[in-house]
This record gives structure tokens, C-alpha cells and sequence, in this order.
């Protein structure tokens, strides 16, 4: 898995700097099918880590952002396959905030076993597989980090910092945390909500907007790989694949809750009992 690991973030970091030369130049905003915003950046990444993959993993399906747009859902992918966002935050990216990310994740029975998060900005990439740990590197000039510094959730303290989404803060997030032990709450954009916690910086990250697997999958790897969870609010661990119902929404995610620590724990304080540390 460490080798597929290193492919990965080879791959990410190479995506990661065609992002930031198209940057450099200039960026074209489009719109898609559903009014949300593209650039040539998201396809231009998307287009490189689709040939790439396919050369190194021929053998693996891909569900990919971009490619879902133009051509809609695949059909049956198996139980193993990759997710890919291309360019995750792309209206921060926009903006000209550090806030975006590269993202690929290895997914199998339905778990996030493997994932790489490249934020090209911060040049940081984030990575992690399952029973392998989490790392945090600098991204070089070329080619893929050598080495990187180990990361891992934090111990739950007296007050606890929130990670919320920069544009999609909403009033059920609000009322989720307002009872919870929360001493900051800090705003970030695409998946480094995820490796925030994932890097014990933050401690609970609640999503209740519509999200899509390839958004969460690799920041979810990075995690769980760190010793957190992802669970839904049926207290359940998020699963990816394709759902039942409307072709469209085959790939959504329901609402979640990525916290660091153990499921149980989660349960525990945020569904089971009052808050309390």
C-alpha cells in the first residue's frame, strides 16, 4: 500500500503544479450544467491524473469529478476503485485563496483505504492508508516528497476547536455545535477541514450540506489513517459507492460528522450523553 501511496501523491503533486501554472497565466471561469463554477485548471488536473492512473493502475476503476459532469454516473465500479476531485474548492481557488485541493483516494468495500491531499498553494500534501498512519510533507519543485512528518489526532482537551466550511455554513451546523464544548470554531476551504483534525489542529468537523464522495474521500483516508472517524447522523461510519436512487445523486454523501477520535467516543459524547469532554 506504501507504494500505491507514493504513486498517488507523485500523481497529486504533478496535478498540483499544472494548478499553479494555470494560475500563474490566468484563470477562465465557466460555468457547468448545474451552475456551479469550472476552470481549465479542474479539467487540465483531471485530464493528467486520468492518464496517469490508468497507466499505473489499469486494473482500477475511476469516478472523477469532471468526468461525472460531462458524462454522468458510471455503473457498477466494483468494490475496489478510485475517487478523484481534481480541483477541490474551486470557488476558493477562484477567489485567489490557498484554500483548494488535489484529491485521490483508493476506496475499497467501501472504505477510504488510501488517500493523498495536495493543497498546491500551501504546497502541503497530506497522506495516509489504512493500519499505514498519516503524514504531512512539503511538496518539492519535482517529483513527490521524500519524507514527512508524522501526523495524528489529538486528545480531546477542555474546549474543542470546530472546523467549518468557508461557504457553506449553515444554521443546522451552528445548532449542532452550539452544545458541544466548542472554544474556536475556524473556516476553511475543500478538504483540509479534514487534515485539520486529521493533524490534531482541530478536534470535529460537521458537514450538513450536500457534498459529493470525490470531495470527501481522501481527506476521509488522511484521516481515519490519523486515528479519527467519519460517521453519518445515523451514527454510522460513512461508506462510499454508488447509492440507490436519482442517477445523479449516486455518489452523494449524506450529512456527516469527521471527528477526531473513535467512533465510539463520538457516540458517546455528541449523540449518547450531554457534551462533556
Amino acid at each position: 500500500m506504501r507504494d500505491l501511496v507514493s504513486e498517488l501523491e507523485l500523481i497529486a503533486c504533478d496535478a498540483g503544479r499544472l494548478i499553479s501554472e494555470i494560475r500563474e497565466r490566468g484563470i477562465e471561469v465557466l460555468a457547468k450544467g448545474d451552475g456551479s463554477p469550472v476552470t481549465e485548471a479542474d479539467a487540465s488536473a483531471e485530464a493528467l491524473i486520468l492518464e496517469r492512473l490508468s497507466v499505473a493502475f489499469p486494473d482500477i476503476p475511476v469516478v472523477a469529478e469532471e468526468m461525472v459532469s460531462q458524462e454522468g454516473n458510471p455503473g457498477d465500479v466494483g468494490s475496489r476503485f478510485f475517487l478523484v476531485d481534481p480541483l477541490d474548492g474551486t470557488k476558493e481557488f477562484i477567489k485567489g485563496s490557498t484554500d483548494y485541493t488535489v484529491n485521490i483516494a483508493l476506496i475499497e468495500r467501501g472504505a477510504p483505504v488510501a488517500g493523498v491531499v495536495v493543497a498546491p498553494a500551501r504546497h502541503e500534501v497530506y497522506s495516509g492508508f489504512a493500519n499505514g498512519g498519516a503524514q504531512v510533507a512539503r511538496v518539492p519543485q519535482q517529483g513527490a516528497p521524500r519524507e514527512g512528518e508524522d501526523i495524528h489526532v489529538r486528545a480531546l482537551g477542555l474546549a474543542w476547536t470546530a472546523v467549518v466550511s468557508v461557504s457553506h455554513m449553515t444554521d443546522a451546523t451552528r445548532r449542532f455545535l452550539e452544545p458541544l464544548p466548542i472554544g474556536e470554531s475556524v473556516s476553511v476551504g475543500s478538504s483540509l477541514k479534514f487534515c485539520l483534525v486529521a493533524a490534531g489542529k482541530a478536534d470535529i468537523y460537521p458537514r450538513f450540506g450536500r457534498t459529493m464522495q470525490w470531495d470527501t474521500a481522501a481527506g476521509d483516508a488522511v484521516l481515519r489513517a490519523a486515528g479519527g472517524v467519519t460517521t453519518t447522523r445515523d451514527k454510522t461510519v460513512l461508506s462510499y459507492g454508488p447509492r440507490s436512487g436519482l442517477p445523479e445523486n449516486r455518489f452523494e454523501n449524506p450529512e456527516f460528522i469527521a471527528f477526531g477520535g473513535a467512533v465510539e467516543r463520538l457516540r458517546q459524547i455528541v449523540f449518547e450523553s450531554k457534551p462533556q469532554p
